[in-house]
């Protein structure tokens, strides 16, 4: 046994810990014939650094992973990092640009070798935060997406998919970032409300006979109008579908087209159509009958106005930046009379996430992959239960995506990333191979020039629960651990990487990649505000860990991770959890110093005193409950079973019950004070129940401490790896780590009824007389001559086993009642004032008394000098008034049905909370003035 130092310093004990468990191979044991159990880490961009949201997700597989390998599982957690191709170019074009070079000065290859510099020298830093958070990952076989190994994977997948015609080449829509002159996927798309305007246009009939009133909050992309669209059923615009307009810039004559996109309650219920430069657009002009290629664009890749095919753009806008060309257009629009107002509007503008700029609908060539066909069996796979969704409520997200799934643009304009594996000749030609001397093959001798751009970052992490097995190899460890158990993810990248995996999957393994798919929800602050840097509530979780340890701050999000809700995160709750590891901490002091070291068994050591029998019965009772929390990924109630068991079964009452029956000893060692012998090891047997037990009581309980202090340890372990790892060894000598420690079996063989209600009925009077005793404002210290009522023999016999320690914890002194005498007990006299040392001062036997029911019990107590009742009638009345007119004001608010539909469903459930608190306060003061008569 090592003595525990009296202060608890989380930070010296995570930077002994981590260090071993990874130097000794402990997150990958040797297990070759063990079950295999799976999960991959989503990887993070190499440019990253860790957030709150890395903290939850991370905290959460390392719960499941740490749980696996306790229970004996060839446990492996896939770990890597995402080669992130605009972060990391944007992060390098930046350190050229304060060197005074610029990626144009370079060649492609100088440029990516500068990059790959840098991700050697800096690409590490979020790699080393998640140590720090204690991720048990399999380092010593980290991926990179641009890894060897993995790369071949990504090139064979997109030949392979080109091969089967589920990708190919196509003119489409995209989102453009012309800072960063590449597409970008959907979530690299910011959504901001600007200030913007709402410009009311007139186009005139091609026969001069009137006009057609549009409105825009981009009049500059009328320069590529193809059409405008009324609705079908709007009778204002029958008679003119079909007829055109002349446009009131270019002239172009475009026709009038019904669709069910024009909205009739919307403005004039006219819409002008632009399918080069909108999204909705597109489509209407598709269906329309106007083809991508036909599809007109005035943009270059800095969004400068170019000219339309049709060379009808006045030659002073060309060249012009589109917001310039904006106002000219506007002003050229007022001096020939086609604007007839401007209205100010809040408008939804889409910024890149990282350029900030506004993106640009832009029509271009890509690459796009077949996404509704290979959407079907992942469709198919959560349908039929193949793949399970945590919460259920996201299945209904996940069908309406994937059955209205778009063509997936998977190629981005940028140099750093997976280049594409495409070849074209002079004529045009493309040839689709895994190298060039593959291209060559099918070509001959034609000079072959290679596509310059890359695939989209979300391609190639979509081959992750595969690729990182060895795929395309039929590796052992890809027999063995695909699919994956469980993908744990945030559900904001749901479509993003979670469905494009399980496609992928599907379409290249011909089985699912995971069983189950849990989602979870952000972390807030603690008002419920989405943090961000602008708001300045963003949360550092390294801030957080040095604050309050790792183990806090990982508690902290497991114990509010609810299904399906969002976590509102409050420091003080961090504050909180370090305070129930400096409980755990003094508790293991406690055991040292009474004696208690580590456990001799697996088994729960035989026990004859009801206050063990109890403890060894909870304790199997909590291993079932979070047994059970753990199969359904109900992280906040397993991390809070092992919480209260923790805090209050063991640290408050059985700690506490058992102090009369210890007996302090000097010897260091196990839990008799010998040492810890091999039979700890999970792999070995139980020890022989025959040998030879100390009888006494003390040595009965100290064996019962230590093995329940063990099971503790363990089960908390995966929720607070340090601390635990920390007491483990400090217990005792053992002959294995805590992290390859055995999860321990429940037996249901130790449930013991008798003790239990024994116990709960000694803890349940306790409580009720503390409380009671509180809500009458009786001093903490005082100990207060006490008399029974009992109902029965048995509840005397009760009383009887347990005196000693019911007068301790209660603070009370047996007493005698004389009589009574209207109303008022007679104790007495002695039995009163030896208690308080007044015998010479009292010369009579009547004292104040009050009565606190207990079960079926009645203890009467003298509170003479202790509480003055007039002045508590007072105080409780006051106090009773209060908590009605609270209750019955949040009442009336929840009975008011304006209140419950119209107000925020935070602020509904906050009343109906506060109203049963109220409530609750004003039973407790009502019952506590009856005690007062």
């Amino acid at each position: 046994m090592t003595e525990l130092p009296k202060t608890f310093d989380p930070g010296a004990i995570e930077a002994r810990w981590y260090p071993y468990w990874e130097e000794n191979g402990l997150f990958r044991p040797e297990r070759p014939d063990a079950e295999p159990w799976t999960i991959v880490n989503p990887p993070p961009n190499v440019t990253g650094s860790l957030h709150i949201g890395h903290a939850l997700d991370n905290t959460l597989q390392d719960i499941l992973t740490r749980h696996a390998r306790l229970q004996g599982k060839d446990a492996l957690w896939v770990v890597g990092t995402d080669h992130a191709g605009i972060a990391t170019q944007m992060v390098v074009e930046r350190q050229l640009e304060a060197e005074g070079k610029s990626r144009a000065d370079m060649s492609r290859e100088e440029f990516v070798a500068r990059v790959w510099e840098w991700k050697d020298e800096s690409g590490g830093q979020i790699t080393r935060q998640l140590r720090r958070l204690g991720c048990s990952m399999d380092w010593a076989n980290e991926r990179f997406t641009m890894d060897e190994g993995f790369s071949r994977a990504v090139l064979k997948v997109f030949v392979d998919l080109y091969r089967d015609g589920l990708l190919y080449r196509d003119k489409r829509l995209v989102n453009w970032d012309p800072k960063f002159g590449t597409a970008i996927s959907d979530l690299e798309v910011e959504t901001r409300e600007m200030q913007g305007k709402f410009w009311h246009l007139k186009y005139p009939l091609e026969d001069g006979s009137g006009f057609i009133h549009v409105a825009t909050t981009r009049p500059e992309t009328m320069l590529a109008d193809m059409a405008v669209a009324v609705h079908p059923e709007d009778a204002r615009y029958t008679a003119l579908v079909g007829k055109k307009l002349k446009h009131p810039i270019t002239g172009r004559l475009i026709p009038i087209v019904a669709d069910e996109h024009a909205d009739p309650e919307l403005g004039s219920g006219v819409v002008k159509i632009t399918p080069g430069h909108d999204f909705n657009d597109f489509e209407v002009g598709k269906r329309a009958g106007f083809k991508p290629v036909d599809m007109l664009n005035m943009f270059d890749a800095q969004a400068r106005v170019v000219q339309t095919a049709d060379g009808l753009i006045p030659q002073e806008l060309l060249g012009l930046d589109r917001f310039e060309a904006r106002d000219k257009v506007v002003a050229r629009l007022e001096a020939e009379g086609f604007l007839e107002n401007v209205e100010d509007r809040v408008v939804q503008t889409p910024f890149g996430d990282r350029s900030g700029a506004v993106i640009e609908p832009w029509l271009t060539d890509q690459w796009y992959v077949d996404a509704a066909t290979l959407a079907k069996p992942a469709i198919a796979a959560v349908r039929d239960g193949d793949i399970g969704v945590v919460p259920e409520s996201w299945k209904k997200t996940w069908f309406n995506w994937l059955e209205n799934i778009q063509p997936w643009c998977v190629s981005r304009q940028l140099w750093w990333g997976h280049q594409i594996p495409a070849w074209y000749d002079d004529e045009g030609n493309v040839f689709v191979a895994e190298t060039e001397e593959e291209a060559r093959r099918e070509t001959g001798d034609r000079p072959l020039r290679r596509d310059p751009d890359v695939l989209d970052t979300w391609f190639s992490s979509a081959l992750w629960p595969f690729a990182t097995l060895g795929w395309p190899d039929e590796t052992e460890l890809l027999k063995r651990h695909y699919p994956n158990d469980v993908l744990i993810s945030g559900f904001d990248i749901i479509f993003f990487w979670d469905a494009r995996m399980a496609m992928q999957g599907f379409q290249f393994m011909k089985e699912k990649p995971w069983n189950t798919l849990y989602l979870h929800g952000l972390v807030r602050d603690a008002k419920g505000q989405k943090m961000s840097k602008s708001k300045g509530n963003t949360v550092d979780p390294l801030g957080l860990v040095d604050r309050y340890g790792a183990d806090a701050l990982r508690f902290t999000l497991a114990a509010m991770e609810s299904q399906g809700r969002d976590i509102k995160l409050d420091e003080k709750r961090v504050e909180g959890y370090r305070n129930f590891a400096t409980k755990l901490w003094n508790a293991a002091r406690f055991c040292q110093s009474n004696g208690i070291g580590a456990s001799r068994t697996l088994e729960p050591p035989e026990a004859t005193l009801p206050v063990n029998r109890w403890i060894v019965g909870e304790t199997v009772k909590t291993v079932q409950a979070l047994d059970l929390a753990m199969a359904e990924l109900r992280f906040d109630e397993s991390a809070n079973t092992i919480y209260h068991f923790t805090w209050a079964t063991f640290c408050d009452w059985y700690l506490e019950l058992i102090k009369p029956v210890l007996s302090p000893l000097p010897q260091v060692g196990g839990a008799g004070g010998g040492p810890v012998d091999d039979s700890q090891q999970p792999d070995s047997p139980s020890p022989d129940p025959s040998r030879k037990r100390e009888g006494s009581e003390a040595a009965e309980t100290r064996e019962v401490a230590a093995w329940v202090l063990d099971q503790i340890l363990v089960m908390l372990h995966p929720f607070m790896p340090f601390i635990t790892e920390e007491l483990w060894h400090a217990m005792g000598e053992r002959s294995y780590p805590i992290i390859l420690a055995k999860w321990p079996m429940p037996d249901a063989r130790a449930l013991d009824p008798e003790a239990s209600a024994e116990i709960e009925w000694l803890i349940e009077t306790v409580q009720t007389l503390r409380s009671q005793r509180i809500e009458t404002n009786i001093p903490p210290s005082a100990v207060l001559p006490t008399a029974l009522l009992v109902s029965s023999d048995e509840e005397l016999r009760r009383i009887n086993r347990h005196q000693t320690i019911l007068n301790r914890l209660a603070r009370l002194r047996p007493a005698q009642i004389v009589r009574q005498d209207h109303g008022e007990f007679v104790f007495r006299a002695d039995t009163v004032a030896d208690e308080y040392g007044m015998a010479d001062q009292v010369d009579r036997t009547s004292f104040t008394a009050l009565q606190f029911p207990a079960g079926a019990n009645t203890f009467i107590s003298s509170v003479e000098g202790f509480v003055d009742l007039n002045a508590e009638r007072i105080r409780l009345t006051k106090a009773l008034e209060a908590a009605e007119k609270e209750r019955d004001s949040l009442a009336g608010r929840l009975n008011n049905p304006s209140f419950v539909e119209r107000a925020k469903p935070e602020a509904v459930e906050k009343a109906r909370a506060d109203h049963a608190e109220k409530a609750s306060d004003a039973e407790r003061y009502a019952a506590a003035l009856a005690r007062l008569g």
